[in-house]
């Protein structure tokens, strides 16, 4: 028996108010959370009653013991973690995803969703200046777009030095070298962890946190074999672009996979401004980012781009008796074959939203506003008695130490208890910072004024 015509009714109508006033709040919301997880536990997580709740009480019951522990990360004075928020249209497109149910796997039981994501995938590779016929796979993040593309890469190292690892597994395999910059992002660690490739080789980056070129044609002189040379589009802390270009070559002289971790850094290509930061970056064999971040589309949308398809698909791939249509090595893929879930969300369907709401000129617009807003907070802060820029602005990355580390930990403290902004501390170079990370759509000028102000109370405390 089918659902009344009217069962969502109410509660969608109930969360369609709470999600208004949590939008229309935003602009005057202090950022941070004003209950913390232990106390809103102490709420939500009392008995199950043995009795159902109507559905809209259920969804006002969850606005109203949530709403303390919600950090206005949408908001334009959030600049923690390079945590963008989300568009209008995406935001719109991510309901109705819920709302059509559909398990995103395969092209013909799902054909709208499969189309919307091949299409979605098409832009960003257009946008991006990549190969034309790369795979382009939708996954949670930029961890999980990372280790798609590393797959790959381990699948096509081993398989050209005539292991199979898929039949035989990692367990006498020739050591795969993996070498990675000095500065790369931990999670990249991680999914090299997740593979079984071990903790890869670092070498030396420059003041920037760029790898060094030099640096890397030594290590791999070092040995022969398969290898795997990972790359950087947008520094965590100053926002640096590796030298792709002359890296790239390094590698190719070692016969060596290329895997550029672009989680925010990526879009840059999108902009005629910016694009010279990416320059030789489509050399590579495979790219991953995080759409939430500068494309801002909600969470989850890690985007994995792949040229060797055959990699890809041989890496992710799973044949069975039920599982309708399987691809071919060449044409379309079914979505399953190029990410390692089988059962998930239309992910790519908000990015068609995004993509399709700001058209090839809007994304370089956003992309170019990020950078401009950024280095007006640069020099803002930097005016402050006390405040030193650490890195170059020229994306949307600013570091800024306040002295000692002692008192870059205070400003930071003061800064967050004020509320005004969020900007998180970390540590770079050996040294105590205040980050600030621009990456969303909504960060106007007012926004970037009030934040300085911010920061000047605090450092004035």
């Amino acid at each position: 028996m089918s659902a009344p015509k009217d069962a969502y009714d109410a509660a969608l109508e109930r969360a369609v108010v709470h999600a208004r006033e949590w939008l229309e709040s935003l602009p005057e919301r202090a950022v941070p959370p004003r209950a913390d997880a232990d106390e809103l536990l102490s709420r939500l997580g009392k008995p199950l009653p043995d009795e159902g709740t109507d559905a809209a009480a259920v969804v006002d019951e969850l606005a109203a013991l949530a709403e303390p522990g919600l950090m206005a990360m949408p908001s334009g004075r959030f600049y923690g973690w390079v945590i963008g928020g989300t568009l209008p249209a995406a935001l719109g497109a991510d309901w109705m995803v819920s709302a059509w149910d559909q398990n995103s796997a395969m092209r013909f039981p799902t054909p709208a969703m499969a189309a919307a994501e091949e299409a979605a995938g098409r832009w960003v590779v257009d946008l991006l200046g990549l190969p034309p016929d790369s795979d382009v796979g939708f996954v949670t993040g930029a961890t999980m777009a990372n280790f798609t593309g590393l797959a790959a890469a381990r699948q096509h190292v081993l398989t050209e030095a005539g292991w199979n690892v898929n039949h035989d597994g990692l367990t006498g395999a020739p050591r795969v070298r993996v070498v990675v910059g000095a500065e790369r992002h931990d999670t990249l660690d991680l999914a090299l962890r997740y593979l079984g490739l071990g903790v890869p080789t670092a070498v030396e980056a420059d003041e920037q946190g760029r790898v060094r070129s030099d640096a890397l044609a030594e290590e791999l002189s070092k040995g022969d074999g398969p290898a795997i040379v990972c790359l950087q589009a947008g520094n965590v802390h100053s926002g640096a672009f590796d030298p792709f270009a002359d890296a790239i070559a390094v590698a190719r002289e070692h016969n060596a996979w290329v895997h550029v971790d672009g989680a925010f850094g990526l879009w840059a290509a999108a902009s005629p401004r910016l694009r010279h930061l990416t320059a030789g970056f489509a050399a590579a064999d495979s790219w991953a980012t995080d759409a939430h971040k500068t494309l801002n589309v909600p969470y989850d949308c890690g985007i994995s781009i792949v040229a060797n398809r055959r990699a890809l698909r041989t890496a992710m791939g799973v044949h069975a008796s039920y599982l309708i249509n399987p691809a071919a090595e060449t044409g379309p893929a079914d979505p399953f074959e190029k990410v390692p879930e089988l059962s998930r969300r239309a992910r790519g369907v908000p990015v068609w939203a995004a993509l399709r709401s700001l058209g090839r000129t809007g994304v370089a617009e956003l992309v170019d506003g990020f950078v401009t807003h950024a280095q007006a907070l640069a020099d803002g802060i930097g005016s402050i008695a006390g405040a030193q820029v650490l890195n170059d602005v020229d994306f949307t990355q600013v570091c800024v130490s306040f002295g000692d580390d002692e008192r870059t930990r205070a400003v930071t403290a003061a800064l967050l208890a004020d509320g005004t902004a969020w900007m998180s501390g970390s540590r770079w170079q050996g040294r105590d910072v205040l980050r600030v990370s621009v990456s969303n759509w909504s960060t106007d000028s007012a926004d970037v004024a009030a934040s300085i102000e911010a920061v000047r109370r605090a450092a004035a405390r």
